[in-house]
């Protein structure tokens, strides 16, 4: 019986010695968890013995439990890298539309020849889908789908539409339109500039200048002229149907070739504006409190940009392609030239500049085109017992019977933790407390085999008897 029972604390310190060692081993390995090993004594009891002189058999290896207590943290410069800061795991996939599911705190992860993240194995990293504002659709396995980080964003769309707001000096100098030369500053008061695309995605400069006519008040209004270029080469304003057709600001009146203002008094809003060469604009009318009282035309909007029309955007393109011209509530007061609102509407296609992933998992690439896309939250796993989860190596584990249900949640919610962006969590593994459960399994291996020696020497003792 002795033997046995010195041999059985033998294998519990081996077993001991093993556990540590394995600790040891990995106390560098990203995400791991390191491992108990827990005995129990061996009593072997019957209806006929007693239990108050009966001895033990031994000891035997209960269970080889995993400890699931947060890592510490390590930093790197890596956005891509993730560590949980919580209870959760992270969810992942050696195939496309498998239900085999891997989980694991391991956060390295990278991307693919296809774009996805994956980790070192190349199993894909689960996201749970998302609207556009970051929103998810769904908390559940069945839904997640691989993280795919795609390196372009959309398609061109062409500029259709500008919104803008200034304020306009009230009492800013004039000049004549007629002159208006966009290469001469002198020849006008203010300008601002915002890029417009056509339907390839083509960038183009649009200018708009802003000129203070002399006279032309009525009822104590107040005109503006606005010329358009776009890439320094003019560009008319008129109606849905082409030019203003209001008359003219510019007139020969007397037939001696000799360019005129309108009569003093004239109503502007009803009079378009071109200059000598014939670039015409469109007027902007304010009230005597700097309000916005309207434009003529009504609908500003550019004459043709292609061949037939401007000429400013190249072939391939829709030569058809107008800008509209919305004017948000601009004012005319004592107040220098300041510009409010600038946009437009069109895109260029775009290529990926930034990953980013937010603590509450959110993957979001940004574009050079402005574009900031969500991609998916970053599907995190629970267990009602941890320990009772199945370790398939690789520091990854699957679910069980004794584990339970793996339960599906967003980052930042409940028990599940966050998300720590280019951060990596490192072993919970501490060395010193594992040096000296290495020594103490050495000497607990050492006095079992001291008894199992002891033990064989009794033995031949008694065999020597005669």
């Amino acid at each position: 019986m002795s033997f046995n029972i010195s041999l059985s604390g033998l294998n519990a310190a081996q077993k001991d010695l093993d556990t540590t060692s394995n600790n040891i081993a990995n106390v560098n390995t990203i995400g791991f968890k390191e491992s108990r090993a827990e005995f129990a004594d061996v009593y072997s009891n019957s209806l006929f013995t007693n239990s108050k002189t009966n001895v033990g058999s031994g000891v035997a290896t209960s269970e080889v439990a995993q400890q699931f207590h947060q890592g510490s943290l390590q930093f790197t410069n890596n956005a891509l890298d993730l560590a949980i800061n919580g209870n959760g795991m992270f969810v992942t996939t050696s195939e496309f539309g498998t239900q085999d599911y891997n989980f694991t705190r391991a956060g390295a992860f990278k991307l693919n020849d296809q774009n996805f993240m994956v980790d070192s194995l190349g199993n894909y990293l689960m996201a749970l889908p998302v609207n556009d504002d970051g929103s998810v659709q769904s908390v559940s396995i069945s839904t997640t789908t691989p993280v795919q980080i795609p390196q372009t964003a959309g398609q061109p769309t062409q500029t259709s539409q500008v919104n803008m707001s200034m304020n306009l000096p009230a009492a800013d100098v004039t000049h004549d339109p007629a002159n208006f030369d966009a290469a001469d500053p002198t020849t006008y008061n203010n300008a601002t500039s915002v890029t417009v695309y056509d339907s390839l995605g083509e960038p183009h400069i649009m200018t708009q200048y802003f000129v203070k006519p002399p006279g032309g008040a009525l009822n104590n209004n107040n005109q503006w002229i606005t010329f358009m270029t776009m890439d320094d080469k003019p560009v008319n304003l008129g109606d849905a149907g082409g030019a203003a057709t209001n008359g003219t600001w510019d007139q020969d009146v007397d037939g001696d070739g000799v360019i005129t203002p309108p009569p003093a008094g004239t109503d502007l809003q009803n009079v378009a504006a071109v200059n000598a060469s014939g670039h015409t604009g469109a007027v902007l009318s304010f009230d005597d409190t700097g309000n916005y009282i309207g434009s003529n035309p009504t609908m500003i909007q550019s004459v043709a940009l292609g061949n037939t029309g401007a000429g400013v955007i190249g072939p391939g393109a829709d030569g058809t392609q107008r800008v509209e011209l919305r004017f948000d509530n601009p004012t005319q007061y004592a107040s220098s030239f300041e510009v409010t609102q600038l946009k437009q509407d069109g895109a260029t296609v775009g290529r990926l500049t930034n990953v980013e992933v937010a603590a509450d998992g959110l993957i979001a690439a940004t574009y050079s085109n402005g574009t900031e896309v969500a991609l998916g939250k970053v599907a995190l796993a629970r267990f009602a017992n941890e320990q009772g989860l199945s370790q398939q190596g690789n520091t990854s584990w699957k679910q069980s019977l004794a584990s339970g249900e793996a339960l599906i949640g967003e980052p930042n919610t409940g028990a599940f933790g966050s998300v720590n962006s280019a951060a990596l969590e490192q072993s919970n593994t501490d060395l010193t407390t594992e040096l000296v459960d290495l020594i103490s399994a050495q000497r607990n291996f050492q006095a079992n085999s001291r008894a199992l020696d002891i033990a064989n020497q009794l033995q031949q003792n008694i065999l020597q008897i005669r």
